[in-house]
């Protein structure tokens, strides 16, 4: 009899559990679950967006109702055109100028630091191509970027100045490459502060690529003129 009584007893436990188990599927199923966030991303989640906070203060998350209200990017003006298409000429001239390289250095520094210099600035030559191709301006072509070889544009050689560059060898190469490196990506520093003081570099994609091109050719100009010095001693 006690036996019967135990058996009916373990039975009802058995199937409260049961129900109980069912029951609570049936809440994380119909609820999202008490452990899980309500705001689990799903298909109508915003992007989140950080705000950055003031000098020595970290960022806050917006809300969806404060990111509706942000105003939306600005776009692209005449002078992030013009500096893409003047930049695309210059970084051909840098090309040109390491291309002499090869057959031309003594130093292997030298060699090392043009071939840098080269796959840097035929991707942002691509880049600078992709900018104005999505923005349906016109990419300048080769005759275009050719004829850039004047005063107008900060930096760039004469014909003259590639003259003797093609004319030597060995250490005055190296010297003389040097040199005028230095002062070519000194005029596309110059060319990034022309962007911004006429009124460009507020587009953010035009911002982002005048930023790392002067923060990339100043850290060139640096190894440049440091290898300059120890040639000379």
């Amino acid at each position: 009899m006690f036996s019967s009584h135990r058996r009916i007893l373990i039975a009802v436990l058995v199937a409260t559990v049961a129900l109980g188990a069912v029951v609570f599927a049936l809440v994380r199923f119909a609820g999202g679950g008490a452990d899980e966030p309500a705001d689990t991303a799903g298909p109508a989640a915003t992007a989140r967006v950080v705000q950055p906070g003031a000098p020595g203060q970290t960022g806050r998350t917006l809300s969806p109702g404060e990111q509706s209200k942000l105003p939306p990017p600005p776009a692209h003006t005449a002078a992030d055109t013009q500096f893409m298409q003047r930049m695309i000429a210059h970084h051909t001239q840098a090309l040109e100028m390491t291309a002499l390289v090869a057959d031309r250095a003594q130093s292997p520094e030298v060699s090392l630091l043009a071939g840098r210099i080269q796959t840097s600035q035929r991707d942002e030559i691509t880049q600078m191509e992709r900018w104005l191709t999505e923005r349906g301006v016109e990419v300048p072509g080769s005759h275009t970027q050719h004829a850039g070889h004047d005063a107008t544009m900060p930096g760039m050689l004469t014909p003259e100045d590639m003259g003797r560059l093609r004319g030597t060898r060995g250490e005055e190469f190296d010297r003389l490459f040097l040199d005028l490196m230095i002062r070519h990506h000194n005029g596309a520093l110059t060319m990034v502060q022309q962007l911004y003081a006429a009124g460009g570099g507020l587009e953010p994609a035009s911002d982002r690529f005048a930023r790392e091109v002067n923060a990339d050719q100043a850290i060139e100009i640096r190894s440049m003129q440091e290898l300059l010095t120890r040639l000379a001693d």
